[in-house]
């Protein structure tokens, strides 16, 4: 790929130094994903800079405006806080006629709602846990096809934030402190669906109108299960001294017949076309042990960081990290927006 013009857009607490020497394992968790793509897309020659992003578009409409990128690699996950106003900065960037990598605002839009996608899943008939959405300073009601154990996590927040064990409730009493949780320390609306207990598989997906599936990951919880619910909580995805404690680990999936295979690419397929999403996602499954197959969510622009599940799922299918980032950037640069149509 030719050198392009690069701005990297990340949240204002997330701009990494330039080198790790010096910081701890801890630290550069923090900005691990900002620092693993600024640096690759240095050495593989293209010519990059850094903008972080807290509450204003001041800085980066400058940006756009006098150095012209020729595209921006879109990281940010939020705007002033607010996970659901990243759609927002996408939509800025598409009425600055900026190319961009990742998703589009609708897409983003869809699939950020968890409650929306649900019912879009549920529309296209694609099997997804039965849900009700409980909202804040609203009366608590709980709709009687919903029967224990029920899974209670946020609306709209991601990255497993407010997920742990006691997230899965087996009585009313519990699902009311569950919820109220929610409301009052996620600060969100809670999301209540049936707990379907199985393997956890995830998908990769790249492509626009083109799709390709990348090899289906999975998230294997090892001791865990002994005493424990294998959900993929806060702690599972996050901690790295719980997961080597319990033998946590993410890898490709084996024993998944042929059958299955292409159902979940089929799968896969729909449910990126029915949210609209574009550049890349990640969609996420359980499976049940008489290989039922439910839809759960899809990740929009999901953690690129180089040795987490998608960058590794694409590992597996012969595309290097810096292949895949160039890759994203490319599909980024071909996605047909608005103002490309309309020859503006």
């Amino acid at each position: 790929m030719k050198s392009l013009r690069t701005l990297v857009v990340v949240h204002s607490t997330l701009v990494p130094p330039d080198s790790l020497e010096g910081y701890t394992e801890k630290q550069v968790d923090e900005w691990r994903t900002e620092y693993d793509v600024i640096s690759t897309l240095r050495s593989a020659g293209h010519d990059v800079r850094t903008l972080g992003v807290l509450d204003s578009l001041t800085e980066l409409r400058a940006a756009l405006i006098d150095w012209k990128p020729q595209v921006v690699f879109n990281l940010l996950e939020e705007f002033n806080g607010i996970v659901t106003y990243d759609q927002h900065v996408v939509a800025f960037l598409e009425l600055m006629q900026a190319p961009y990598t990742g998703c589009n605002p609708r897409g983003l839009l869809l699939s950020r709602d968890k409650v929306l996608c649900k019912q879009l899943l549920a529309f296209h008939r694609i099997l997804t846990p039965q849900f009700a959405v409980i909202r804040r300073r609203q009366r608590f009601a709980v709709p009687k096809r919903l029967r224990p154990p029920l899974f209670v996590k946020s609306a709209t927040e991601d990255a497993s934030l407010g997920i742990s064990q006691a997230s899965v409730v087996e009585d009313m009493q519990h699902l009311r402190e569950r919820v109220q949780f929610m409301h009052e320390q996620i600060g969100t609306d809670a999301l209540v669906e049936e707990y379907i207990e199985g393997r956890e598989l995830y998908v990769g997906v790249l492509g626009n109108q083109r799709l390709t599936r990348l090899p289906i990951w999975e998230m294997r919880f090892g001791s865990m299960t002994d005493s424990q619910l294998a959900i993929a909580t806060r702690k599972v995805k996050w901690d790295r001294a719980y997961q080597q404690r319990y033998g946590i680990t993410t890898g490709l999936a084996a024993e998944l017949d042929p059958a299955l295979l292409q159902k979940l690419d089929r799968l896969s397929c729909r449910i990126y076309r029915a949210l609209h999403l574009s550049g890349y996602a990640r969609i996420d499954f359980r499976m049940r042990a008489d290989g039922t197959v439910f839809a759960l969510e899809a990740n929009a622009n999901p953690n690129l960081t180089r040795e987490e599940d998608f960058a590794q799922a694409a590992r597996a299918a012969g595309l290097g990290y810096k292949e895949l980032l160039e890759r994203i950037m490319q599909l980024g640069c071909q996605y047909r927006v608005e103002w490309r149509d309309y020859g503006v």
